[in-house]
């Protein structure tokens, strides 16, 4: 017998704005579901998920979540109301005693739970969001864009929970890498219709692309029809008006389902002009080094960037990217070492905080209220690559309609938030391109633009990413940052990067003898020709300072669980609680196995 659903809508529909976001939608999601919702900026993917949550009421349809079952969701937007730390709201629906999952999720994610919610950065605060959902563990997990914000570590260490994991899920991502490795099964919310496909991202684009071939087909032979009927009312109705009422009628059908259907969104018509050529030298950095709190950012690096380069900068959070990429374009100065600057360099920068749109001002003044973009003496002109147009006019070319325009930018979603800054930047003439963080929000389509752009793009290139997929398809150089101001220039992509990477590493020593001590002895003597990790980070330093608590408290509850199981009569007199004392008792020791494990390692390389 097939398991029950776990949520099931029937007959949705919704109206926003006038126009239909949703029409008599219908969509199952069965127990071990791994769903990928897929679709363009503002087609409403994330209302759709409010409405699977419960937090959104649709005008028509119903809801169905099986009795029993626990549904988690994630926004974009979490609120912290009510909580003075991260800690604090991640714990916030279990008990005390399971802090520790909040704990390895903040390891694995990279934030501190003890930071205070008024000084946390958004990036911060939906990493707390994402480690409350996963320590919950609800049955279905609904996930809006998971993966921005997080470096690509903790992308990795997130696909390999949520790979782990029995529960069902929904993710809406743009990252391909990421959806690829984890969707089974796809949904496209598309005009109104939500398409599902069972298989996953990586058919994705071949069956939206002959999806959208098999419609303009049938647009096309509509189109003939009603000109061959059209043709035939005006030419031979005349004579036979009585008998050919019921064609005419046919027509007018044919004329109102044509105009009842709606043309699907196109590309932004984004462009790019480096202007004048810049130098070949772009940028020299020789020897340079940079501290922040006694914590090395770079030690001695040196880079040449030349003209036409597509460097990409990889890492976790905290790294130094942001403060290289400074550096390189002469915002920051180096503790030492110097760094030499190209000539006839124009940068246009797109910031990750999208610090050049003002929120609170419309579409219009952002574009018009630009010193760069205005048109002297012209109120409703912007200047694009050195020619006038009107505003409204530049608005569509990145697919926003003219109601928009006049509509603060606070009401816009990221993706759209993303094209308004791309606008921004692309009406200027530049040969330096700094992008940090280009990707977050952007939907599949834009994307591909946007790299076929820069794969165009005479000028120069500086991005920082954590898109795995976007950094093959367009760095030609990756520099890697690998902790205690370590940086290493690999060529090509990530992809490139982690396969030369993998033939610097040591390789473990065979164990031709087939014996398990002849394979310990190997292990250790690939580790002792191996260079020694020696030193911890500040982080590293602070984790090795808590572990010693964690473990104390991890054997204590253990001791109770331990007690509290050993009284035979519990198994009957209470089954609901013991059944739950002994999944405590087993996640307890798992737990202080891997903190066991953690602190000797972590002491070995304090100690060496």
């Amino acid at each position: 017998m097939a398991p029950a659903p776990l949520l099931q809508l029937s007959g949705i529909s919704l109206t926003f704005g006038g126009n239909p976001l949703f029409d008599t939608l219908d969509l199952v999601i069965q127990p071990g579901d791994r769903l990928a919702l897929v679709g363009r900026n503002g087609s409403g993917k994330s209302t759709l998920m409010k409405i699977m949550a419960g937090l959104a009421e649709a005008d028509k349809g119903i809801r169905v979540l099986t009795p029993g079952t626990t549904v988690g969701y994630m926004e974009q937007d979490p609120d912290f109301k009510g909580f003075a730390t991260l800690g604090d709201y991640a714990l916030s629906q279990l008990d005390p005693s399971e802090s520790y999952k909040i704990e390895i999720a903040a390891e694995g994610l990279g934030f501190d739970p003890d930071v205070a919610v008024e000084t946390a950065s958004g990036g911060e605060r939906r990493r707390a969001a994402l480690a409350k959902l996963l320590a919950e563990a609800p049955e279905l997990m609904l996930l809006d864009e998971p993966t921005n914000h997080l470096d690509i570590q903790a992308i990795g260490w997130l696909e390999e929970r949520l790979r782990e994991t029995r529960a069902a899920f929904v993710m809406i991502s743009h990252d391909r890498a990421f959806l690829n490795a984890l969707s089974r099964a796809m949904l496209w919310v598309d005009r109104g219709q939500v398409r599902r496909l069972e298989q996953g991202f990586a058919a994705f684009e071949d069956w939206r692309d002959k999806t959208w071939m098999e419609e303009d087909d049938a647009r096309h032979k509509l189109d003939r029809k009603i000109k061959h009927e059209a043709k035939w009312a005006v030419e031979g109705i005349s004579a036979r008006r009585k008998r050919n009422q019921g064609r005419v009628r046919a027509l007018q059908e044919l004329r109102s389902e044509r105009s009842s259907q709606i043309r699907r969104q196109g590309t932004a018509a984004m462009a790019l002009d480096a202007g004048q050529q810049s130098g070949k030298l772009v940028a020299e950095a020789v020897g340079i080094s940079k501290t922040f709190d006694g914590v090395p950012i770079l030690k001695d690096f040196s880079l040449k960037v030349l003209r036409g380069d597509r460097v990409a900068f990889v890492g976790p959070n905290g790294a130094g990217k942001t403060t290289l990429l400074k550096m390189l374009t002469g915002e920051m100065e180096p503790d030492e070492g110097t760094i030499r600057l190209g000539t006839n360099l124009d940068m246009a920068l797109f910031d990750q905080t999208r610090a050049r749109v003002d929120t609170e001002m419309t579409l219009w003044e952002n574009l018009t209220g630009d010193p760069e973009m205005r048109v002297s003496g012209q109120a409703d002109q912007v200047m694009v690559r050195g020619v006038p147009k009107h505003v409204v006019g530049y608005l569509k070319e990145f697919l926003f309609d003219e109601a928009q325009a006049r509509a603060p930018v606070r009401s816009l979603s990221g993706g759209e938030r993303a094209r308004l800054l791309l606008a921004k930047i692309m009406a200027r003439e530049s040969n330096l391109l700094v992008l940090d963080e280009p990707t977050n929000d952007l939907d599949v389509e834009t994307l591909d633009l946007l790299q076929d752009i820069l794969g165009e793009y005479p000028g120069t290139v500086l991005l920082v990413s954590h898109d795995r997929d976007f950094i093959d398809r367009v760095a030609t150089t990756t520099l890697a940052f690998e902790g205690q101001g370590k940086v290493v220039a690999y060529a090509g992509g990530w992809s490139d990067y982690q396969a030369q990477k993998a033939l610097t590493e040591p390789k473990p020593v065979a164990d031709k003898g087939g014996s398990k001590q002849a394979g310990k002895a190997g292990q250790k003597s690939a580790k002792s020709t191996a260079a020694p990790v020696k030193g911890l980070t500040f982080s590293e330093k602070k984790r090795l300072e808590a572990l010693p608590k964690d473990i104390a408290r991890l054997e204590a509850e253990i001791g109770k669980l331990t007690e509290l199981l050993s009284d035979a009569a519990i198994y009957t007199r209470e089954p609901v609680k013991a059944s739950k004392a002994s999944q405590m008792l087993t996640e307890r020791q798992i737990a202080l196995g891997k903190a066991e494990q953690e602190w000797l390692a972590l002491a070995e390389r304090d100690e060496g």
